[in-house]
């Protein structure tokens, strides 16, 4: 088997010009590179066989365009651009901010940078080591910080104005990497004296939207043009497509071609009487844009073909059981030290070594605090799973979801009354499952488990089990059951 390079090229804020990117593909298309992938942070990634390598090396130089091979020193710039106008929210973000914040930037940051508006939940806000909030004070952003290989953030002093991002980043980094000051106070201190620049207090914390991921693939109208999402299965792009794909940009004016967390492509802009000749493009390469939804909702790391075969068996799982996942997003972790983006994440981990090798793997089952996958709070929902036994507890974890949803949003109306009768509130305390909401209740007990009624739930014996999934006596959350009556006053 041949050697090869993981090669990759930032895309500063998930945004490339048709024509850069087709420089770009070119070079790789001369080195015998045939498909690439983009990145979860928004980057340009492919693999080249050795022998290969010289001449990609060759025609990137000579176009000046930076890349690594087989490191990350230099983490792209994250940015919610992807989303604007066509997952607008009618804050003052719009793209020519979005233009000023990565224009500031005259280096290549060596930490993790996001920018990002806070009333979307198309992209992440915490992933970075610098994250950079809109806030609600017109061209001021929040700043929340995390260490590098922490998931502690803290919020920065300041709000940061839009035209001081890039020289604060700067400083900030150079203090971090130079490991004396990273606690938040010293760091705050120090940076404050070295730079002066535009700012006002953050007298409020950043309220996190509530997360609904919204579909991103096929032709979508919005005003009065079309956009176009892009989305592979097996994340892999046929180069000779994405050149037919520059070249139409180029040919119809659309000045930007935008890369997205999902591993997608979305395309703005498209004018109506052009819209054929993308349809054809798209049947030229046999390319499907209309995927299930639940397909769309998952993040798995850069280069790891063991995620993405989890992905695919956990995915076909769903579709057999035709399980509703909406309102959910799901991250496969299998470094340790990686990260992804999601409101479930499913870690492996190794339970036998044999020296620096791994013998035998499971898998943990985690999820953000009201499933929202910018919370930084993980709570554990099950330990040490064989493979096979993943998908069962995912499903158990989606209904789980969509009950708390369900009660979330459910009213009971008030008992009617009238003048003659008097509503009396008799009020006892029942047992609910939490996944399948099966109750007990004490009064009349469980037949099927020979429980007697009037059998208190504190008596009953510890080995008692949801009679429906049995889920354990210990998992039962105690309700409320408003057990009222009406009585018949006298009419007066």
């Amino acid at each position: 088997m041949r050697d090869y390079y993981n090669v990759k090229i930032n895309l500063p804020g998930g945004i490339a010009s048709p024509g850069y990117l087709k420089d770009i593909l070119t070079a790789a298309w001369h080195a015998n590179v045939r498909k690439v992938r983009f990145g979860s942070r928004q980057q340009l990634l492919m693999s080249v066989f050795y022998e290969d390598m010289r001449f990609l090396e060759k025609d990137l130089k000579k176009s000046g365009i930076f890349y690594e091979m087989n490191t990350d020193r230099q983490p792209n710039i994250v940015s919610s651009y992807c989303g604007e106008e066509v997952f607008r929210t009618g804050q003052w973000l719009n793209a020519n901010e979005y233009h000023s914040v990565l224009d500031t930037f005259d280096y290549d940051p060596a930490l993790k940078i996001n920018i990002s508006d806070s009333n979307q939940s198309f992209t992440p806000f915490f992933t970075g080591n610098l994250n950079f909030i809109s806030s609600p004070e017109p061209h001021f952003w929040y700043l929340y910080v995390r260490n590098k290989q922490t998931n502690t953030v803290y919020k920065w002093n300041d709000l940061v104005y839009t035209n001081e991002i890039g020289r604060l980043a700067k400083v900030i980094e150079d203090c971090m990497l130079s490991g004396d000051h990273c606690e938040e106070e010293s760091l705050y201190d120090l940076v404050k004296k070295k730079i002066r620049y535009v700012s006002q207090p953050a007298s409020s914390d950043l309220e996190l939207p509530s997360f609904s991921l919204p579909y991103y693939e096929g032709f979508n109208r919005y005003e009065s043009r079309t956009w176009l999402g892009l989305y592979r299965r097996d994340e892999l792009f046929p180069i000779e497509f994405l050149l037919d794909v520059c070249a139409l940009c180029l040919k119809t004016r659309i000045g930007e071609i935008c890369i997205t967390p999902w591993k997608s492509l979305v395309i703005k802009g498209i004018e109506d009487h052009h819209r054929t000749d993308w349809s054809n493009i798209l049947g030229k390469h046999n390319i499907n844009v209309r995927h299930a939804a639940n397909e769309l909702a998952w993040q798995t790391e850069d280069h790891n073909e063991d995620g993405a075969s989890l992905k695919n068996d956990l995915i076909h799982y769903f579709d057999k059981h035709d399980m509703r996942t909406f309102g959910l997003c799901f991250g496969i972790q299998t470094k340790a030290k990686s990260e992804v983006f999601g409101s479930v994440l499913i870690k492996k981990r190794p339970l036998l070594r044999m020296g620096e090798l791994a013998m035998f793997h499971v898998y943990d089952i985690y999820y953000t605090e009201n499933f929202n996958p910018n919370s930084r709070t993980q709570l554990l929902f099950e330990k040490g799973l064989y493979k096979i036994h993943v998908a069962a507890q995912l499903e158990k974890l989606c209904r789980r979801f969509n009950n708390q949803r369900s009660r979330e949003h459910f009213k009971v109306a008030p008992p009617e009354t009238d003048d003659a009768k008097l509503a009396i509130k008799i009020v006892a305390l029942i047992y609910q499952c939490p996944d399948c909401l099966t109750v007990y209740d004490p009064e009349y007990g469980d037949a099927a488990q020979n429980i007697a009624p009037g059998t208190a739930f504190e008596d009953l014996p510890e080995t008692y089990c949801c009679p429906t999934c049995d889920a354990s006596k210990t998992e039962m959350t105690a309700t409320e059951l408003n057990k009222s009556t009406l009585s018949e006053l006298p009419v007066s």
